[in-house]
């Protein structure tokens, strides 16, 4: 009998009428999900699940490979508790290959097991075994700089959807726990931007556990990210927002009013909590709060996903010549796992999935004074600092022979395109790549940021706001931007296009790779 295999778009519109359904959310004597079902992590037998519910419940569990669950296998149930925020997310393993896999949750009343919730289906597909078209979507920076849920909500989700896109990669600030947000914003007098959905967790800095969770469950309140939850799975990295601006070890609030808990590192224990409560990520047991990890989507693709944050010195740290803690941003223990798996993969492709991109300027809180907040020191000379351990990693790419590295990243609020040459740097030692940018979803729009020299980029392409425009564009200017890569299974070929939310392309380039085996 053959599968059934309805369009992901169907099932997003079935799903988005499910979650928008008034029966649903009034129901007061059964439980209720309250922020939809997500998925991530997901390669060729396995993926993570995820949902919340409003109150204590047990959790049933089924998988199957038909939307009806006809022959759906019984997961063992699983209790939401306060502990967790009432969440629960789980491995699902044994999974059929390149396969649609349906998911669905029913919850029943600790304190009245037969009061039983309405089902919740979420939807992903397995990666493949062998060689097929592949398409994923990345970009980053969700609901900054007090730009929240309008009427019209976080369009550019929908509008990705729309591209039914394999997965999805959040590139970082997936949150802006530092960002309050007003009912209003106003300019030149006129109010320009109404946040119809608020929350009062969103109307000031967090600093609770609770708080930070509230950030994730806020974005959550969006349709267009019900809906992309519910049918792609999204494959989540952090950067600094989902703690406080630009963090580091070394960060000092005394001189920041707006917080009363002092410390960042109280502040990053506990975002570091919700971060991995509220969404679909891994866990890796012998460090269970750590996201840099790996993810197999098939024999034409492997993605490093970075952690540019936790393990990085001081942005104030001097840049000399040479590379110690104070002056790492990746950290030794995750350069020394990166270098194994890029020397491990046999993928065609090689995506580095970075929250930060390698040679634009980035000064901690804007001045040069601060110290580099990002991997460049912006003096476009030899590597220093922090860039010694790019150059570290870019040199051990060449000497090693691996081929097809391409770096996706988000961070600076505009989409661009960047060629790195030897032949135009002031260090040599690697083999051209490409680097591509992308963001925000819905946030402020930037940019563009200078060019630090060091490793020789050229911008293929750049869309940000003109000077005319200036700078903190709200989402209704429509520059929120995304980014969609093809990989075909035929010719294993990949194609980069950055869009934005219009679904407007705005600029594509076809990527051959180099010493094919497969």
């Amino acid at each position: 009998m053959p599968l059934i295999r309805p369009t992901r778009r169907a099932f997003l519109a079935t799903t988005t009428a499910f979650l928008a359904a008034p029966a649903i959310s009034r129901a007061a004597d059964r439980p209720v999900f309250t922020h939809g079902v997500q998925s991530g992590d997901v390669d060729t037998t396995s993926g993570m699940i995820w949902t919340r519910t409003d109150r204590p419940a047990r959790i049933e569990m089924e998988v199957a490979t038909t939307e009806s669950f006809a022959n759906a296998r019984r997961l063992a149930p699983m209790d939401a508790i306060p502990g967790s925020d009432l969440s629960v997310k789980r491995l699902v393993d044994g999974l059929p290959s390149d396969q649609d896999i349906f998911y669905r949750f029913t919850a029943m009343d600790l304190s009245d097991i037969n009061a039983t919730s309405e089902p919740l289906v979420g939807r992903f597909r397995t990666a493949p075994a062998s060689r097929r078209d592949i398409r994923f979507a990345w970009s980053g920076d969700t609901a900054g700089q007090g730009w929240g849920i309008d009427d019209e909500g976080m369009l550019t989700y929908a509008t990705m959807a729309g591209h039914e896109p394999d997965f999805f990669i959040h590139s970082g600030d997936t949150v802006y726990a530092d960002g309050p947000m007003e009912d209003s914003v106003e300019k030149d007098g006129s109010v320009i931007w109404q946040n119809t959905t608020l929350i009062d967790a969103k109307r000031k800095v967090a600093e609770s556990l609770q708080e930070f969770r509230d950030q994730w469950k806020y974005n959550m309140m969006d349709t267009h990210v019900q809906a992309l939850n519910a049918s792609v799975p999204t494959f989540m990295q952090w950067d600094d927002h989902e703690v406080t601006n630009n963090w580091s070890d070394s960060k000092d609030l005394v001189g920041d009013d707006r917080y009363t808990e002092k410390s960042v590192h109280v502040l990053q224990a506990r975002a570091t909590r919700a971060f991995h409560e509220m969404t679909p990520l891994r866990i890796t047991p012998s460090e269970p709060n750590r996201v840099y990890r790996k993810i197999n989507y098939g024999p034409m693709l492997d993605v490093f996903f970075l952690d540019l944050r936790s393990y990085r010195g001081p942005n104030a740290a001097p840049q000399g010549d040479t590379l110690d803690d104070s002056t790492r941003v990746i950290g030794a223990e995750q350069m020394a796992w990166l270098k194994r798996e890029l020397a491990n993969s046999t993928a065609t492709w090689k995506v580095i999935a970075a929250d930060q991109p390698i040679g634009l300027i980035v000064w901690d809180n804007f001045r040069e004074q601060a110290g580099s907040e990002g991997m460049a020191d912006g003096t476009s000379a030899g590597p220093k600092g922090r860039e010694l351990e790019v150059a570290e990693l870019l040199r051990f790419i060449k000497t090693a022979n691996i081929s097809n590295t391409v770096w996706f990243t988000a961070d600076v609020h505009y989409t661009a395109a960047h060629y790195y040459d030897p032949n135009r740097a002031q260090f040599s030692d690697f083999e051209p790549f490409w680097e591509f940018v992308s963001g925000p979803l819905h946030a402020g729009t930037f940019g563009p940021n200078a060019l630090d020299g060091t490793f020789g980029p050229e911008v293929k392409f750049v869309k940000a706001p003109t000077e005319e425009q200036g700078v903190n564009l709200p989402p209704s200017a429509g520059l929120q931007f995304f980014g969609l890569v093809d990989i075909d299974g035929a010719t294993q070929e990949m194609t980069v296009r950055l869009m934005d939310r219009a679904d407007t392309e705005l600029y594509r380039v076809t990527l051959e790779p180099k010493g094919l085996s497969l």
